[in-house]
């Protein structure tokens, strides 16, 4: 049930055609799960919370460092040292104080990432490293659970939805390759990701519009162009093949 404070709240969301009491009512009892507290998790948990999700988990075991701050809004100049999960929710919780917001301050790893996820709906992807990020595929893929999937360097970027059993999942096309050497990144960039991930979260909650499924949707900043490949499973994917 929706409160007079969180239907003034979401007005404006309330009266797009097709979102309605019914459709906040259903992203009030969604639970989300961010992978990842810093820049595309700022923008997405951000848009996450005003959209007024019900639950929202962070999970992150970094600190903040000022070369951070070109792009992880969720943190400022006076949390330096802070660890990031512990500044989320300081910040989340000013934004929207009618969610209840988790934080888990932990690494994920291949022990602890199904009870992390076990009572999520949907999983955003938000890291930064590939070991990690297919830790989470497969364990979406095990669980069934929607995975969005984002990723950042320089002006560009990329986005996918992960529905298991329907569409290919990460390990189908992303490589597990590892990178030691910093990431180049305008912080523009997953400013815009993470709020196209947050717009796929409202979209598979709600039923509007189109997700990106079966695609994989392709930022290019510099030439302000955006543009969509196909992808296929893989047959011989160790992962979600059948």
């Amino acid at each position: 049930m929706l409160t007079p404070e969180e239907l003034e709240l979401y007005h404006r969301q309330l009266i797009i055609k097709g979102w309605g009491k019914e459709s906040q009512e259903k992203i009030k009892k969604t639970l989300i799960f961010i992978a990842g507290a810093g820049g595309l998790a700022s923008s997405a948990s951000l848009y996450c919370a005003v959209a007024g999700f019900g639950t929202i988990t962070l999970c992150d075991y970094d600190t903040i460092a000022l070369s951070n701050l070109n792009r992880q809004i969720l943190h400022n100049h006076t949390r330096i040292g802070m660890h990031k999960v512990d500044s989320a929710y300081a910040t989340l919780t000013q934004v929207n104080p009618y969610i209840q917001l988790n934080i888990q301050n932990t690494k994920i790893t291949q022990k602890n990432i199904h009870t992390l996820i076990e009572k999520a709906h949907i999983i955003l992807d938000c890291l930064d490293n590939f070991e990690t990020r297919h830790i989470l595929n497969k364990a979406c893929v095990q669980q069934k659970k929607p995975l969005i999937h984002a990723g950042v360097e320089g002006f560009s970027g990329q986005l996918t939805v992960i529905l298991p059993g329907q569409t290919p999942c990460l390990s189908c096309f992303l490589p597990k390759k590892s990178i030691k050497k910093p990431i180049p990144v305008a912080g523009v960039a997953p400013g815009i990701m993470g709020t196209l991930q947050a717009l796929e979260v409202i979209k598979l909650v709600t039923g509007l519009g189109t997700i990106t499924a079966n695609q994989l949707l392709l930022f290019d900043g510099l030439s302000m162009r955006f543009s969509k490949i196909t992808l296929e499973k893989n047959p011989h994917c160790k992962i979600c093949k059948q």
